[in-house]
């Protein structure tokens, strides 16, 4: 009995010491975006007026600003306008692929699927979750692009619709696993209460379990937005990768994401190009830290709401 309490005791030492260094983790990375980008608005070093490449941005400027080109001749360009809608076109198009084959999957894998079939199944929806995105990326270079700007006899499949469509297919693992999560935590009773109303299996779905999973469904919705908005390899490789403000879904189109791994090899160390990009990191962070925050809220909520 001794044994048991000083094992169960230090197994929640282990878990509280687990938490508190996850916590650390993220306010360290918090912070250490927070100090970094702010140095491209207060630099710490000396600014030579004749250099255009070391004036210190302004905020204004940063968040509101419709051009970004680091290398322009004379005045460098940090208007991140072009990278947010870029990332948020993107993203949003991609969930409203994703959203309506996630939930129907999920309806499907948890209503209609029993036993083996449904483990087998699942098992093989969260593998593809793990696929490496560079491998996706690949389809959507070789395969994809070329399809689209035939289909549409466009230029080139390098553009908004081809990002949009590899981020809806990495994104609905996400949101077909926690919908059905979700679904399946609805209890039974509600079931055999629409069954003994004469409801069929699939109207029982449709009215009775998705509005009862809702809160569940929107942060299986909201895990998915931060899956696509935080998206690397594959948008590098088939969004164009042009920092425009894209007129058409053929346009080409950067994100925040692949601005980042474009340009952070390629700027000079202690730059105000350097801190820039460090500024875009702390902006995507808040992105995916409210997201998150968000998703989790509703989870709790779903849970919180079938416990009582």
């Amino acid at each position: 009995m001794k044994r048991r309490r000083i094992a169960d005791k230090g197994v929640r030492v282990l878990f509280s010491v687990n938490a508190v260094l996850a916590a650390a983790v993220l306010l360290g990375i918090l912070i250490f975006l927070l100090v970094y980008g702010i140095r491209a608005f207060i630099p710490a070093g000396a600014v030579d007026p004749e250099d255009p490449s070391t004036q210190p941005l302004t905020l204004g400027g940063f968040l509101f600003g419709t051009s970004w080109n680091p290398d322009a001749y004379g005045q460098p360009k940090y208007g991140i306008v072009p990278l947010l809608l870029g990332s948020l076109i993107t993203t949003v198009l991609a969930l409203l692929i994703a959203i309506p084959m996630g939930i129907a999957g999920a309806v499907f894998i948890a209503e209609r699927l029993k036993g083996g079939v449904r483990v087998a199944v699942k098992m093989a929806v969260e593998l593809f979750a793990g696929f490496p995105s560079v491998v996706i990326g690949f389809f959507g270079l070789i395969v994809l692009g070329p399809a689209l700007a035939r289909f549409f006899n466009v230029p080139s499949g390098l553009n908004v619709l081809n990002a949009s469509v590899l981020l809806a297919l990495m994104s609905l693992p996400t949101i077909i696993s926690v919908s059905d999560d979700a679904l399946r935590v609805v209890p039974h009773s509600y079931r055999e209460a629409a069954y003994a109303l004469g409801a069929s299996p699939w109207t029982t779905a449709i009215r009775v379990i998705l509005p009862a999973a809702r809160s569940g469904i929107m942060a299986a919705v909201m895990l998915g937005f931060g899956r696509a908005v935080g998206e690397t390899m594959a948008v590098l490789m088939v969004a164009g990768n042009a920092p425009i403000i894209p007129r058409s879904l053929f346009d080409p189109v950067r994100t925040i994401t692949t601005t980042i791994a474009i340009e952070l090899g390629e700027s000079a160390f202690n730059s105000i190009h350097f801190f820039a990009l460090f500024a875009l990191g702390f902006i995507l962070f808040l992105i995916a830290l409210v997201t998150n925050l968000i998703a989790e809220s509703m989870i709790r909520r779903e849970k919180r709401s079938f416990t009582l």
